[in-house]
């Protein structure tokens, strides 16, 4: 039964380049969250796929449905406690000291998110060297310029990758040793599925949309970087120095797509918790202006009639506690995906950390 390292998740689990696994085989792995997760399509795509405000909107929609639904159970004594002032009055004067404290809290969020990228310009430059030197091994390493587009770099990597398991599979296939044959072609078969799949999912994708970081999760590097070490400790008296040396080259490209694929992680929370925060900025003066006019009007008197035999008081009340609540439900939204993906990326490297996968 093969495993995979909890410090990866695959890409859209609808895809029709999702690459199932090899069968019970030991040195295989699948390449689907569902697989590796047991998770439902559903389930994944809410917390990872799908745009966020359409979640958002979605969890409107139900805090609403959800409101009317329990003031029509009761829609006497709803009704006459809606109509009391009182009612109205501290519901939504709650609500407007719960606006204006999150508003500021998201505010904080984002200084935090901004101060990241500030500092002196010795931090400065060390960052660029950094980059710039990571940049350079690759490209010497590839034998191509390193592209500017992060899925065009990523997909360096995996094309990279593809090669030299490609190239390692060539030259192992005369040996005579039967079960390092066997082996590595398991294992390259997989690997060469994979980043074929990652690969088209990467052609085209567009960062900041989660496109990116979608598609490279699905490249379980952790484990594959595992099966080479394995390969090359237990198979040692076979390997020749070709192989020994496909094997070291294959070693480094999948180590050379951890940190890659990290960083572009980095540079989309920061994305998105920026995204965040201005949609909860936006939200929050609608909401504000919703909560203060039902203090302002509606707080004190009754609101009679009904449509469709909803008393209009609960679908008035109904309404303006949904639109009041917009910032928190895209708060909700946004930190579901980022959380997910963090919880899945917590190790980099071959590092197992969930313990039904061991």
């Amino acid at each position: 039964m093969s495993v995979t390292p909890d410090d990866d998740v695959d890409a859209d689990p609808d895809a029709d380049t999702d690459i199932e696994s090899s069968g019970d085989a030991e040195f295989s792995t699948a390449n689907t969250m569902r697989e590796r997760a047991n998770e439902s399509r559903l389930k994944l795509w809410v917390m990872l796929s799908a745009n966020r405000l359409l979640i958002t909107g979605a969890l409107a929609v139900g805090v609403f449905a959800a409101f009317v639904g329990v003031g029509t159970v009761d829609p006497v004594g709803l009704t006459a406690s809606l109509q009391s002032g009182d009612t109205k009055a501290t519901l939504f004067s709650t609500l407007l000291g719960a606006i204006i404290t999150g508003t500021t809290l998201v505010v904080t969020i984002s200084q935090l998110v901004i101060s990241q990228e500030n500092g002196p310009l010795g931090d400065q430059h060390r960052r660029m060297s950094n980059t710039m030197d990571f940049r350079d091994y690759a490209s010497e390493f590839a034998g191509e310029p390193t592209p500017a587009d992060p899925s065009a770099f990523l997909r360096m990597l995996v094309d990279e990758t593809d090669s030299r398991a490609t190239a390692l599979r060539d030259a192992v296939a005369d040996s005579d040793d039967e079960p390092l044959r066997d082996e590595v072609a398991e294992f390259t078969d997989s690997v060469t599925g994979n980043a074929e799949a990652v690969g088209d999912q990467l052609d085209g994708a567009t960062f900041g949309e989660f496109d990116v970081l979608f598609a490279a999760l699905d490249f379980n590097y952790g484990w594959k970087i595992f099966q080479v070490e394995r390969i090359g400790d237990e198979h040692a008296d076979a390997v020749d120095d070709e192989v020994d040396r496909l094997l070291d080259e294959l070693h480094t490209v999948l180590s050379m797509f951890g940190p890659a694929r990290e960083h572009i992680k980095t540079l989309y929370f920061q994305w998105a918790l920026i995204d965040l925060s201005q949609l909860i900025l936006y939200a929050a003066v609608p909401a504000l202006v919703v909560a203060g006019c039902m203090l302002a009007f509606f707080g004190s008197g009754p609101v009679p009639g009904a449509t469709l035999g909803i008393p209009n008081v609960l679908l008035l009340v109904a309404t303006a506690f949904t639109v009041s609540l917009v910032p928190f439900l895209l708060l909700v939204s946004y930190i579901a995906r980022i959380a997910t993906v963090a919880k899945r990326t917590l190790a980099i490297g071959p590092f197992i950390l969930r313990g039904s996968q061991r």
